[in-house]
């Protein structure tokens, strides 16, 4: 069992900047294919960007392409998503997630969930 627990969460106005983080009880990060979601109010979990193991690559939503990076520490087995320019579409739970597969964007195919850190984008 893995265990990914998310802070960095706020609110912020539009153009602003967070960092959100995601700590697992182990070396899970390495391990696995690690991916962010978000869900709006009233809407369905979508993706925003994974980061696979070595070699690390990343994909991207297409709405956060160019604004939003994913990176993570091994020593503290923690992985980041840093959030630019943020807009109000951007408001909503954001969730990190590990899944067994090598590569997908499928929340079906995470298996491994945080309890989700809450982003507001004020306009």
């Amino acid at each position: 069992q893995v265990s990914l627990v998310e802070s960095g969460g706020g609110s912020v106005q539009t153009g602003g900047s967070l960092r959100l983080s995601c700590a697992a009880s182990d070396r899970s990060i390495s391990r696995y294919l690690m991916g962010w979601f978000r869900q709006a109010p009233g809407k369905e979990r979508e993706f925003v960007i994974a980061m696979t193991q070595f070699p690390s690559s990343t994909i991207a939503a297409d709405s956060v392409q160019g604004r939003f990076a994913v990176s993570r520490d091994h020593a503290e087995n923690t992985l980041y998503l840093h959030m630019n320019d943020l807009r109000p579409e951007d408001t909503g739970v954001y969730y990190c997630a590990a899944s067994r597969d090598s590569w997908t964007t499928s929340s079906r195919d995470y298996i491994y969930w945080g309890q989700g850190t809450q982003v507001t984008v004020s306009s």
